[in-house]
């Protein structure tokens, strides 16, 4: 399978040491060669890199692990292709306009028998599956929304769980969504996360013998909430999503999530982060 990578920060933070990390999973500690792509957003717009060769040594991954890019928000992908060939066109993140913001999108999975009706606004240019439900998804979201300046995550969340739902019953259907306001995380088989804050720790990498002292990088009000498809270091709790669970980061922080647990069930919840850093539960 694909690997997924997301951050989100209450400032802007850069993304080289994490990325030196996962962007090695694309054909030297992993079998992922198959392309990559990072989409940094700033706001409403954002900057959109993709490349057909490998991660692990492709030049542009280079360029981005030794030029660091300060965002909120980073979606990062590498491919191991299976629908479509190894092409540009079929690279993550897939990005997109809806409502005056920039969308993007990445998937790790695998659906089938998966082909919408897609009536032109969002149409794909690749040939993958992935690209297909991040259309169909901005359509159904349109028609429901309109086109005026979206409401925010509050509205969109319980939405875009619902699309998830019911496109995950073609297979796994792991992906990030964001729009430089929240990030959307949803996991159908496998996903993971965690959040760092002050005091920051010294974290290690799996896939590079590299460590950092993140402390020397952030101040003591900076937040970060990290996703990833597999823990990127040794030496930090990340936590494993639940089966069906879509969670939604703000700035860094874990402020709502829904569990499918059966096909009318749901498990919502939201979260706030108190000065310990802890993350406590707040029922609706």
């Amino acid at each position: 399978m694909c690997q997924l990578f997301a951050l989100s920060c209450n400032v802007p933070s850069a993304v080289t040491f994490a990325f030196s990390g996962f962007s090695a999973r694309g054909g030297h500690t992993g079998e992922h060669a198959d392309g990559f792509g990072l989409s940094v957003h700033d706001g409403s717009g954002c900057r959109w890199f993709v490349d057909d060769q490998r991660a692990s040594d492709s030049a542009l991954a280079d360029f981005l692990r030794r030029h660091p890019i300060r965002a909120r928000t980073v979606l990062a992908h590498i491919r191991k292709a299976t629908q479509g060939p190894v092409q540009l066109a079929n690279c993550h993140p897939f990005v997109r306009e809806w409502r005056g913001r920039h969308w993007s999108f990445c998937h790790n999975g695998d659906l089938r028998g998966f082909h919408p009706a897609l009536a032109g606004d969002y149409l794909p240019v690749g040939s993958t599956d992935s690209e297909r439900a991040f259309c169909w998804m901005l359509q159904v979201l349109r028609r429901r929304f309109g086109t005026r300046r979206a409401r925010g995550w509050r509205s969109l969340a319980p939405v875009i769980s619902d699309l998830a739902a019911r496109i995950g019953r073609h297979g796994r259907f792991n992906f990030l969504l964001c729009d430089g306001e929240a990030l959307y995380a949803h996991c159908s088989t496998r996903l993971h996360w965690l959040v760092r804050e002050h005091p920051f720790p010294t974290a290690r990498l799996v896939d590079r013998d590299i460590e950092m002292d993140l402390s020397v990088a952030n101040g003591a009000g900076d937040r970060m909430a990290l996703v990833a498809t597999e823990p990127l270091t040794r030496n930090e709790r990340w936590l494993p999503f639940e089966e069906g669970e879509l969670r939604v980061f703000v700035d860094g922080a874990p402020v709502w999530r829904r569990v499918a647990k059966s096909a009318a069930g749901y498990d919502t919840r939201a979260y706030r982060h108190d000065s310990t850093g802890e993350v406590s539960l707040n029922r609706p």
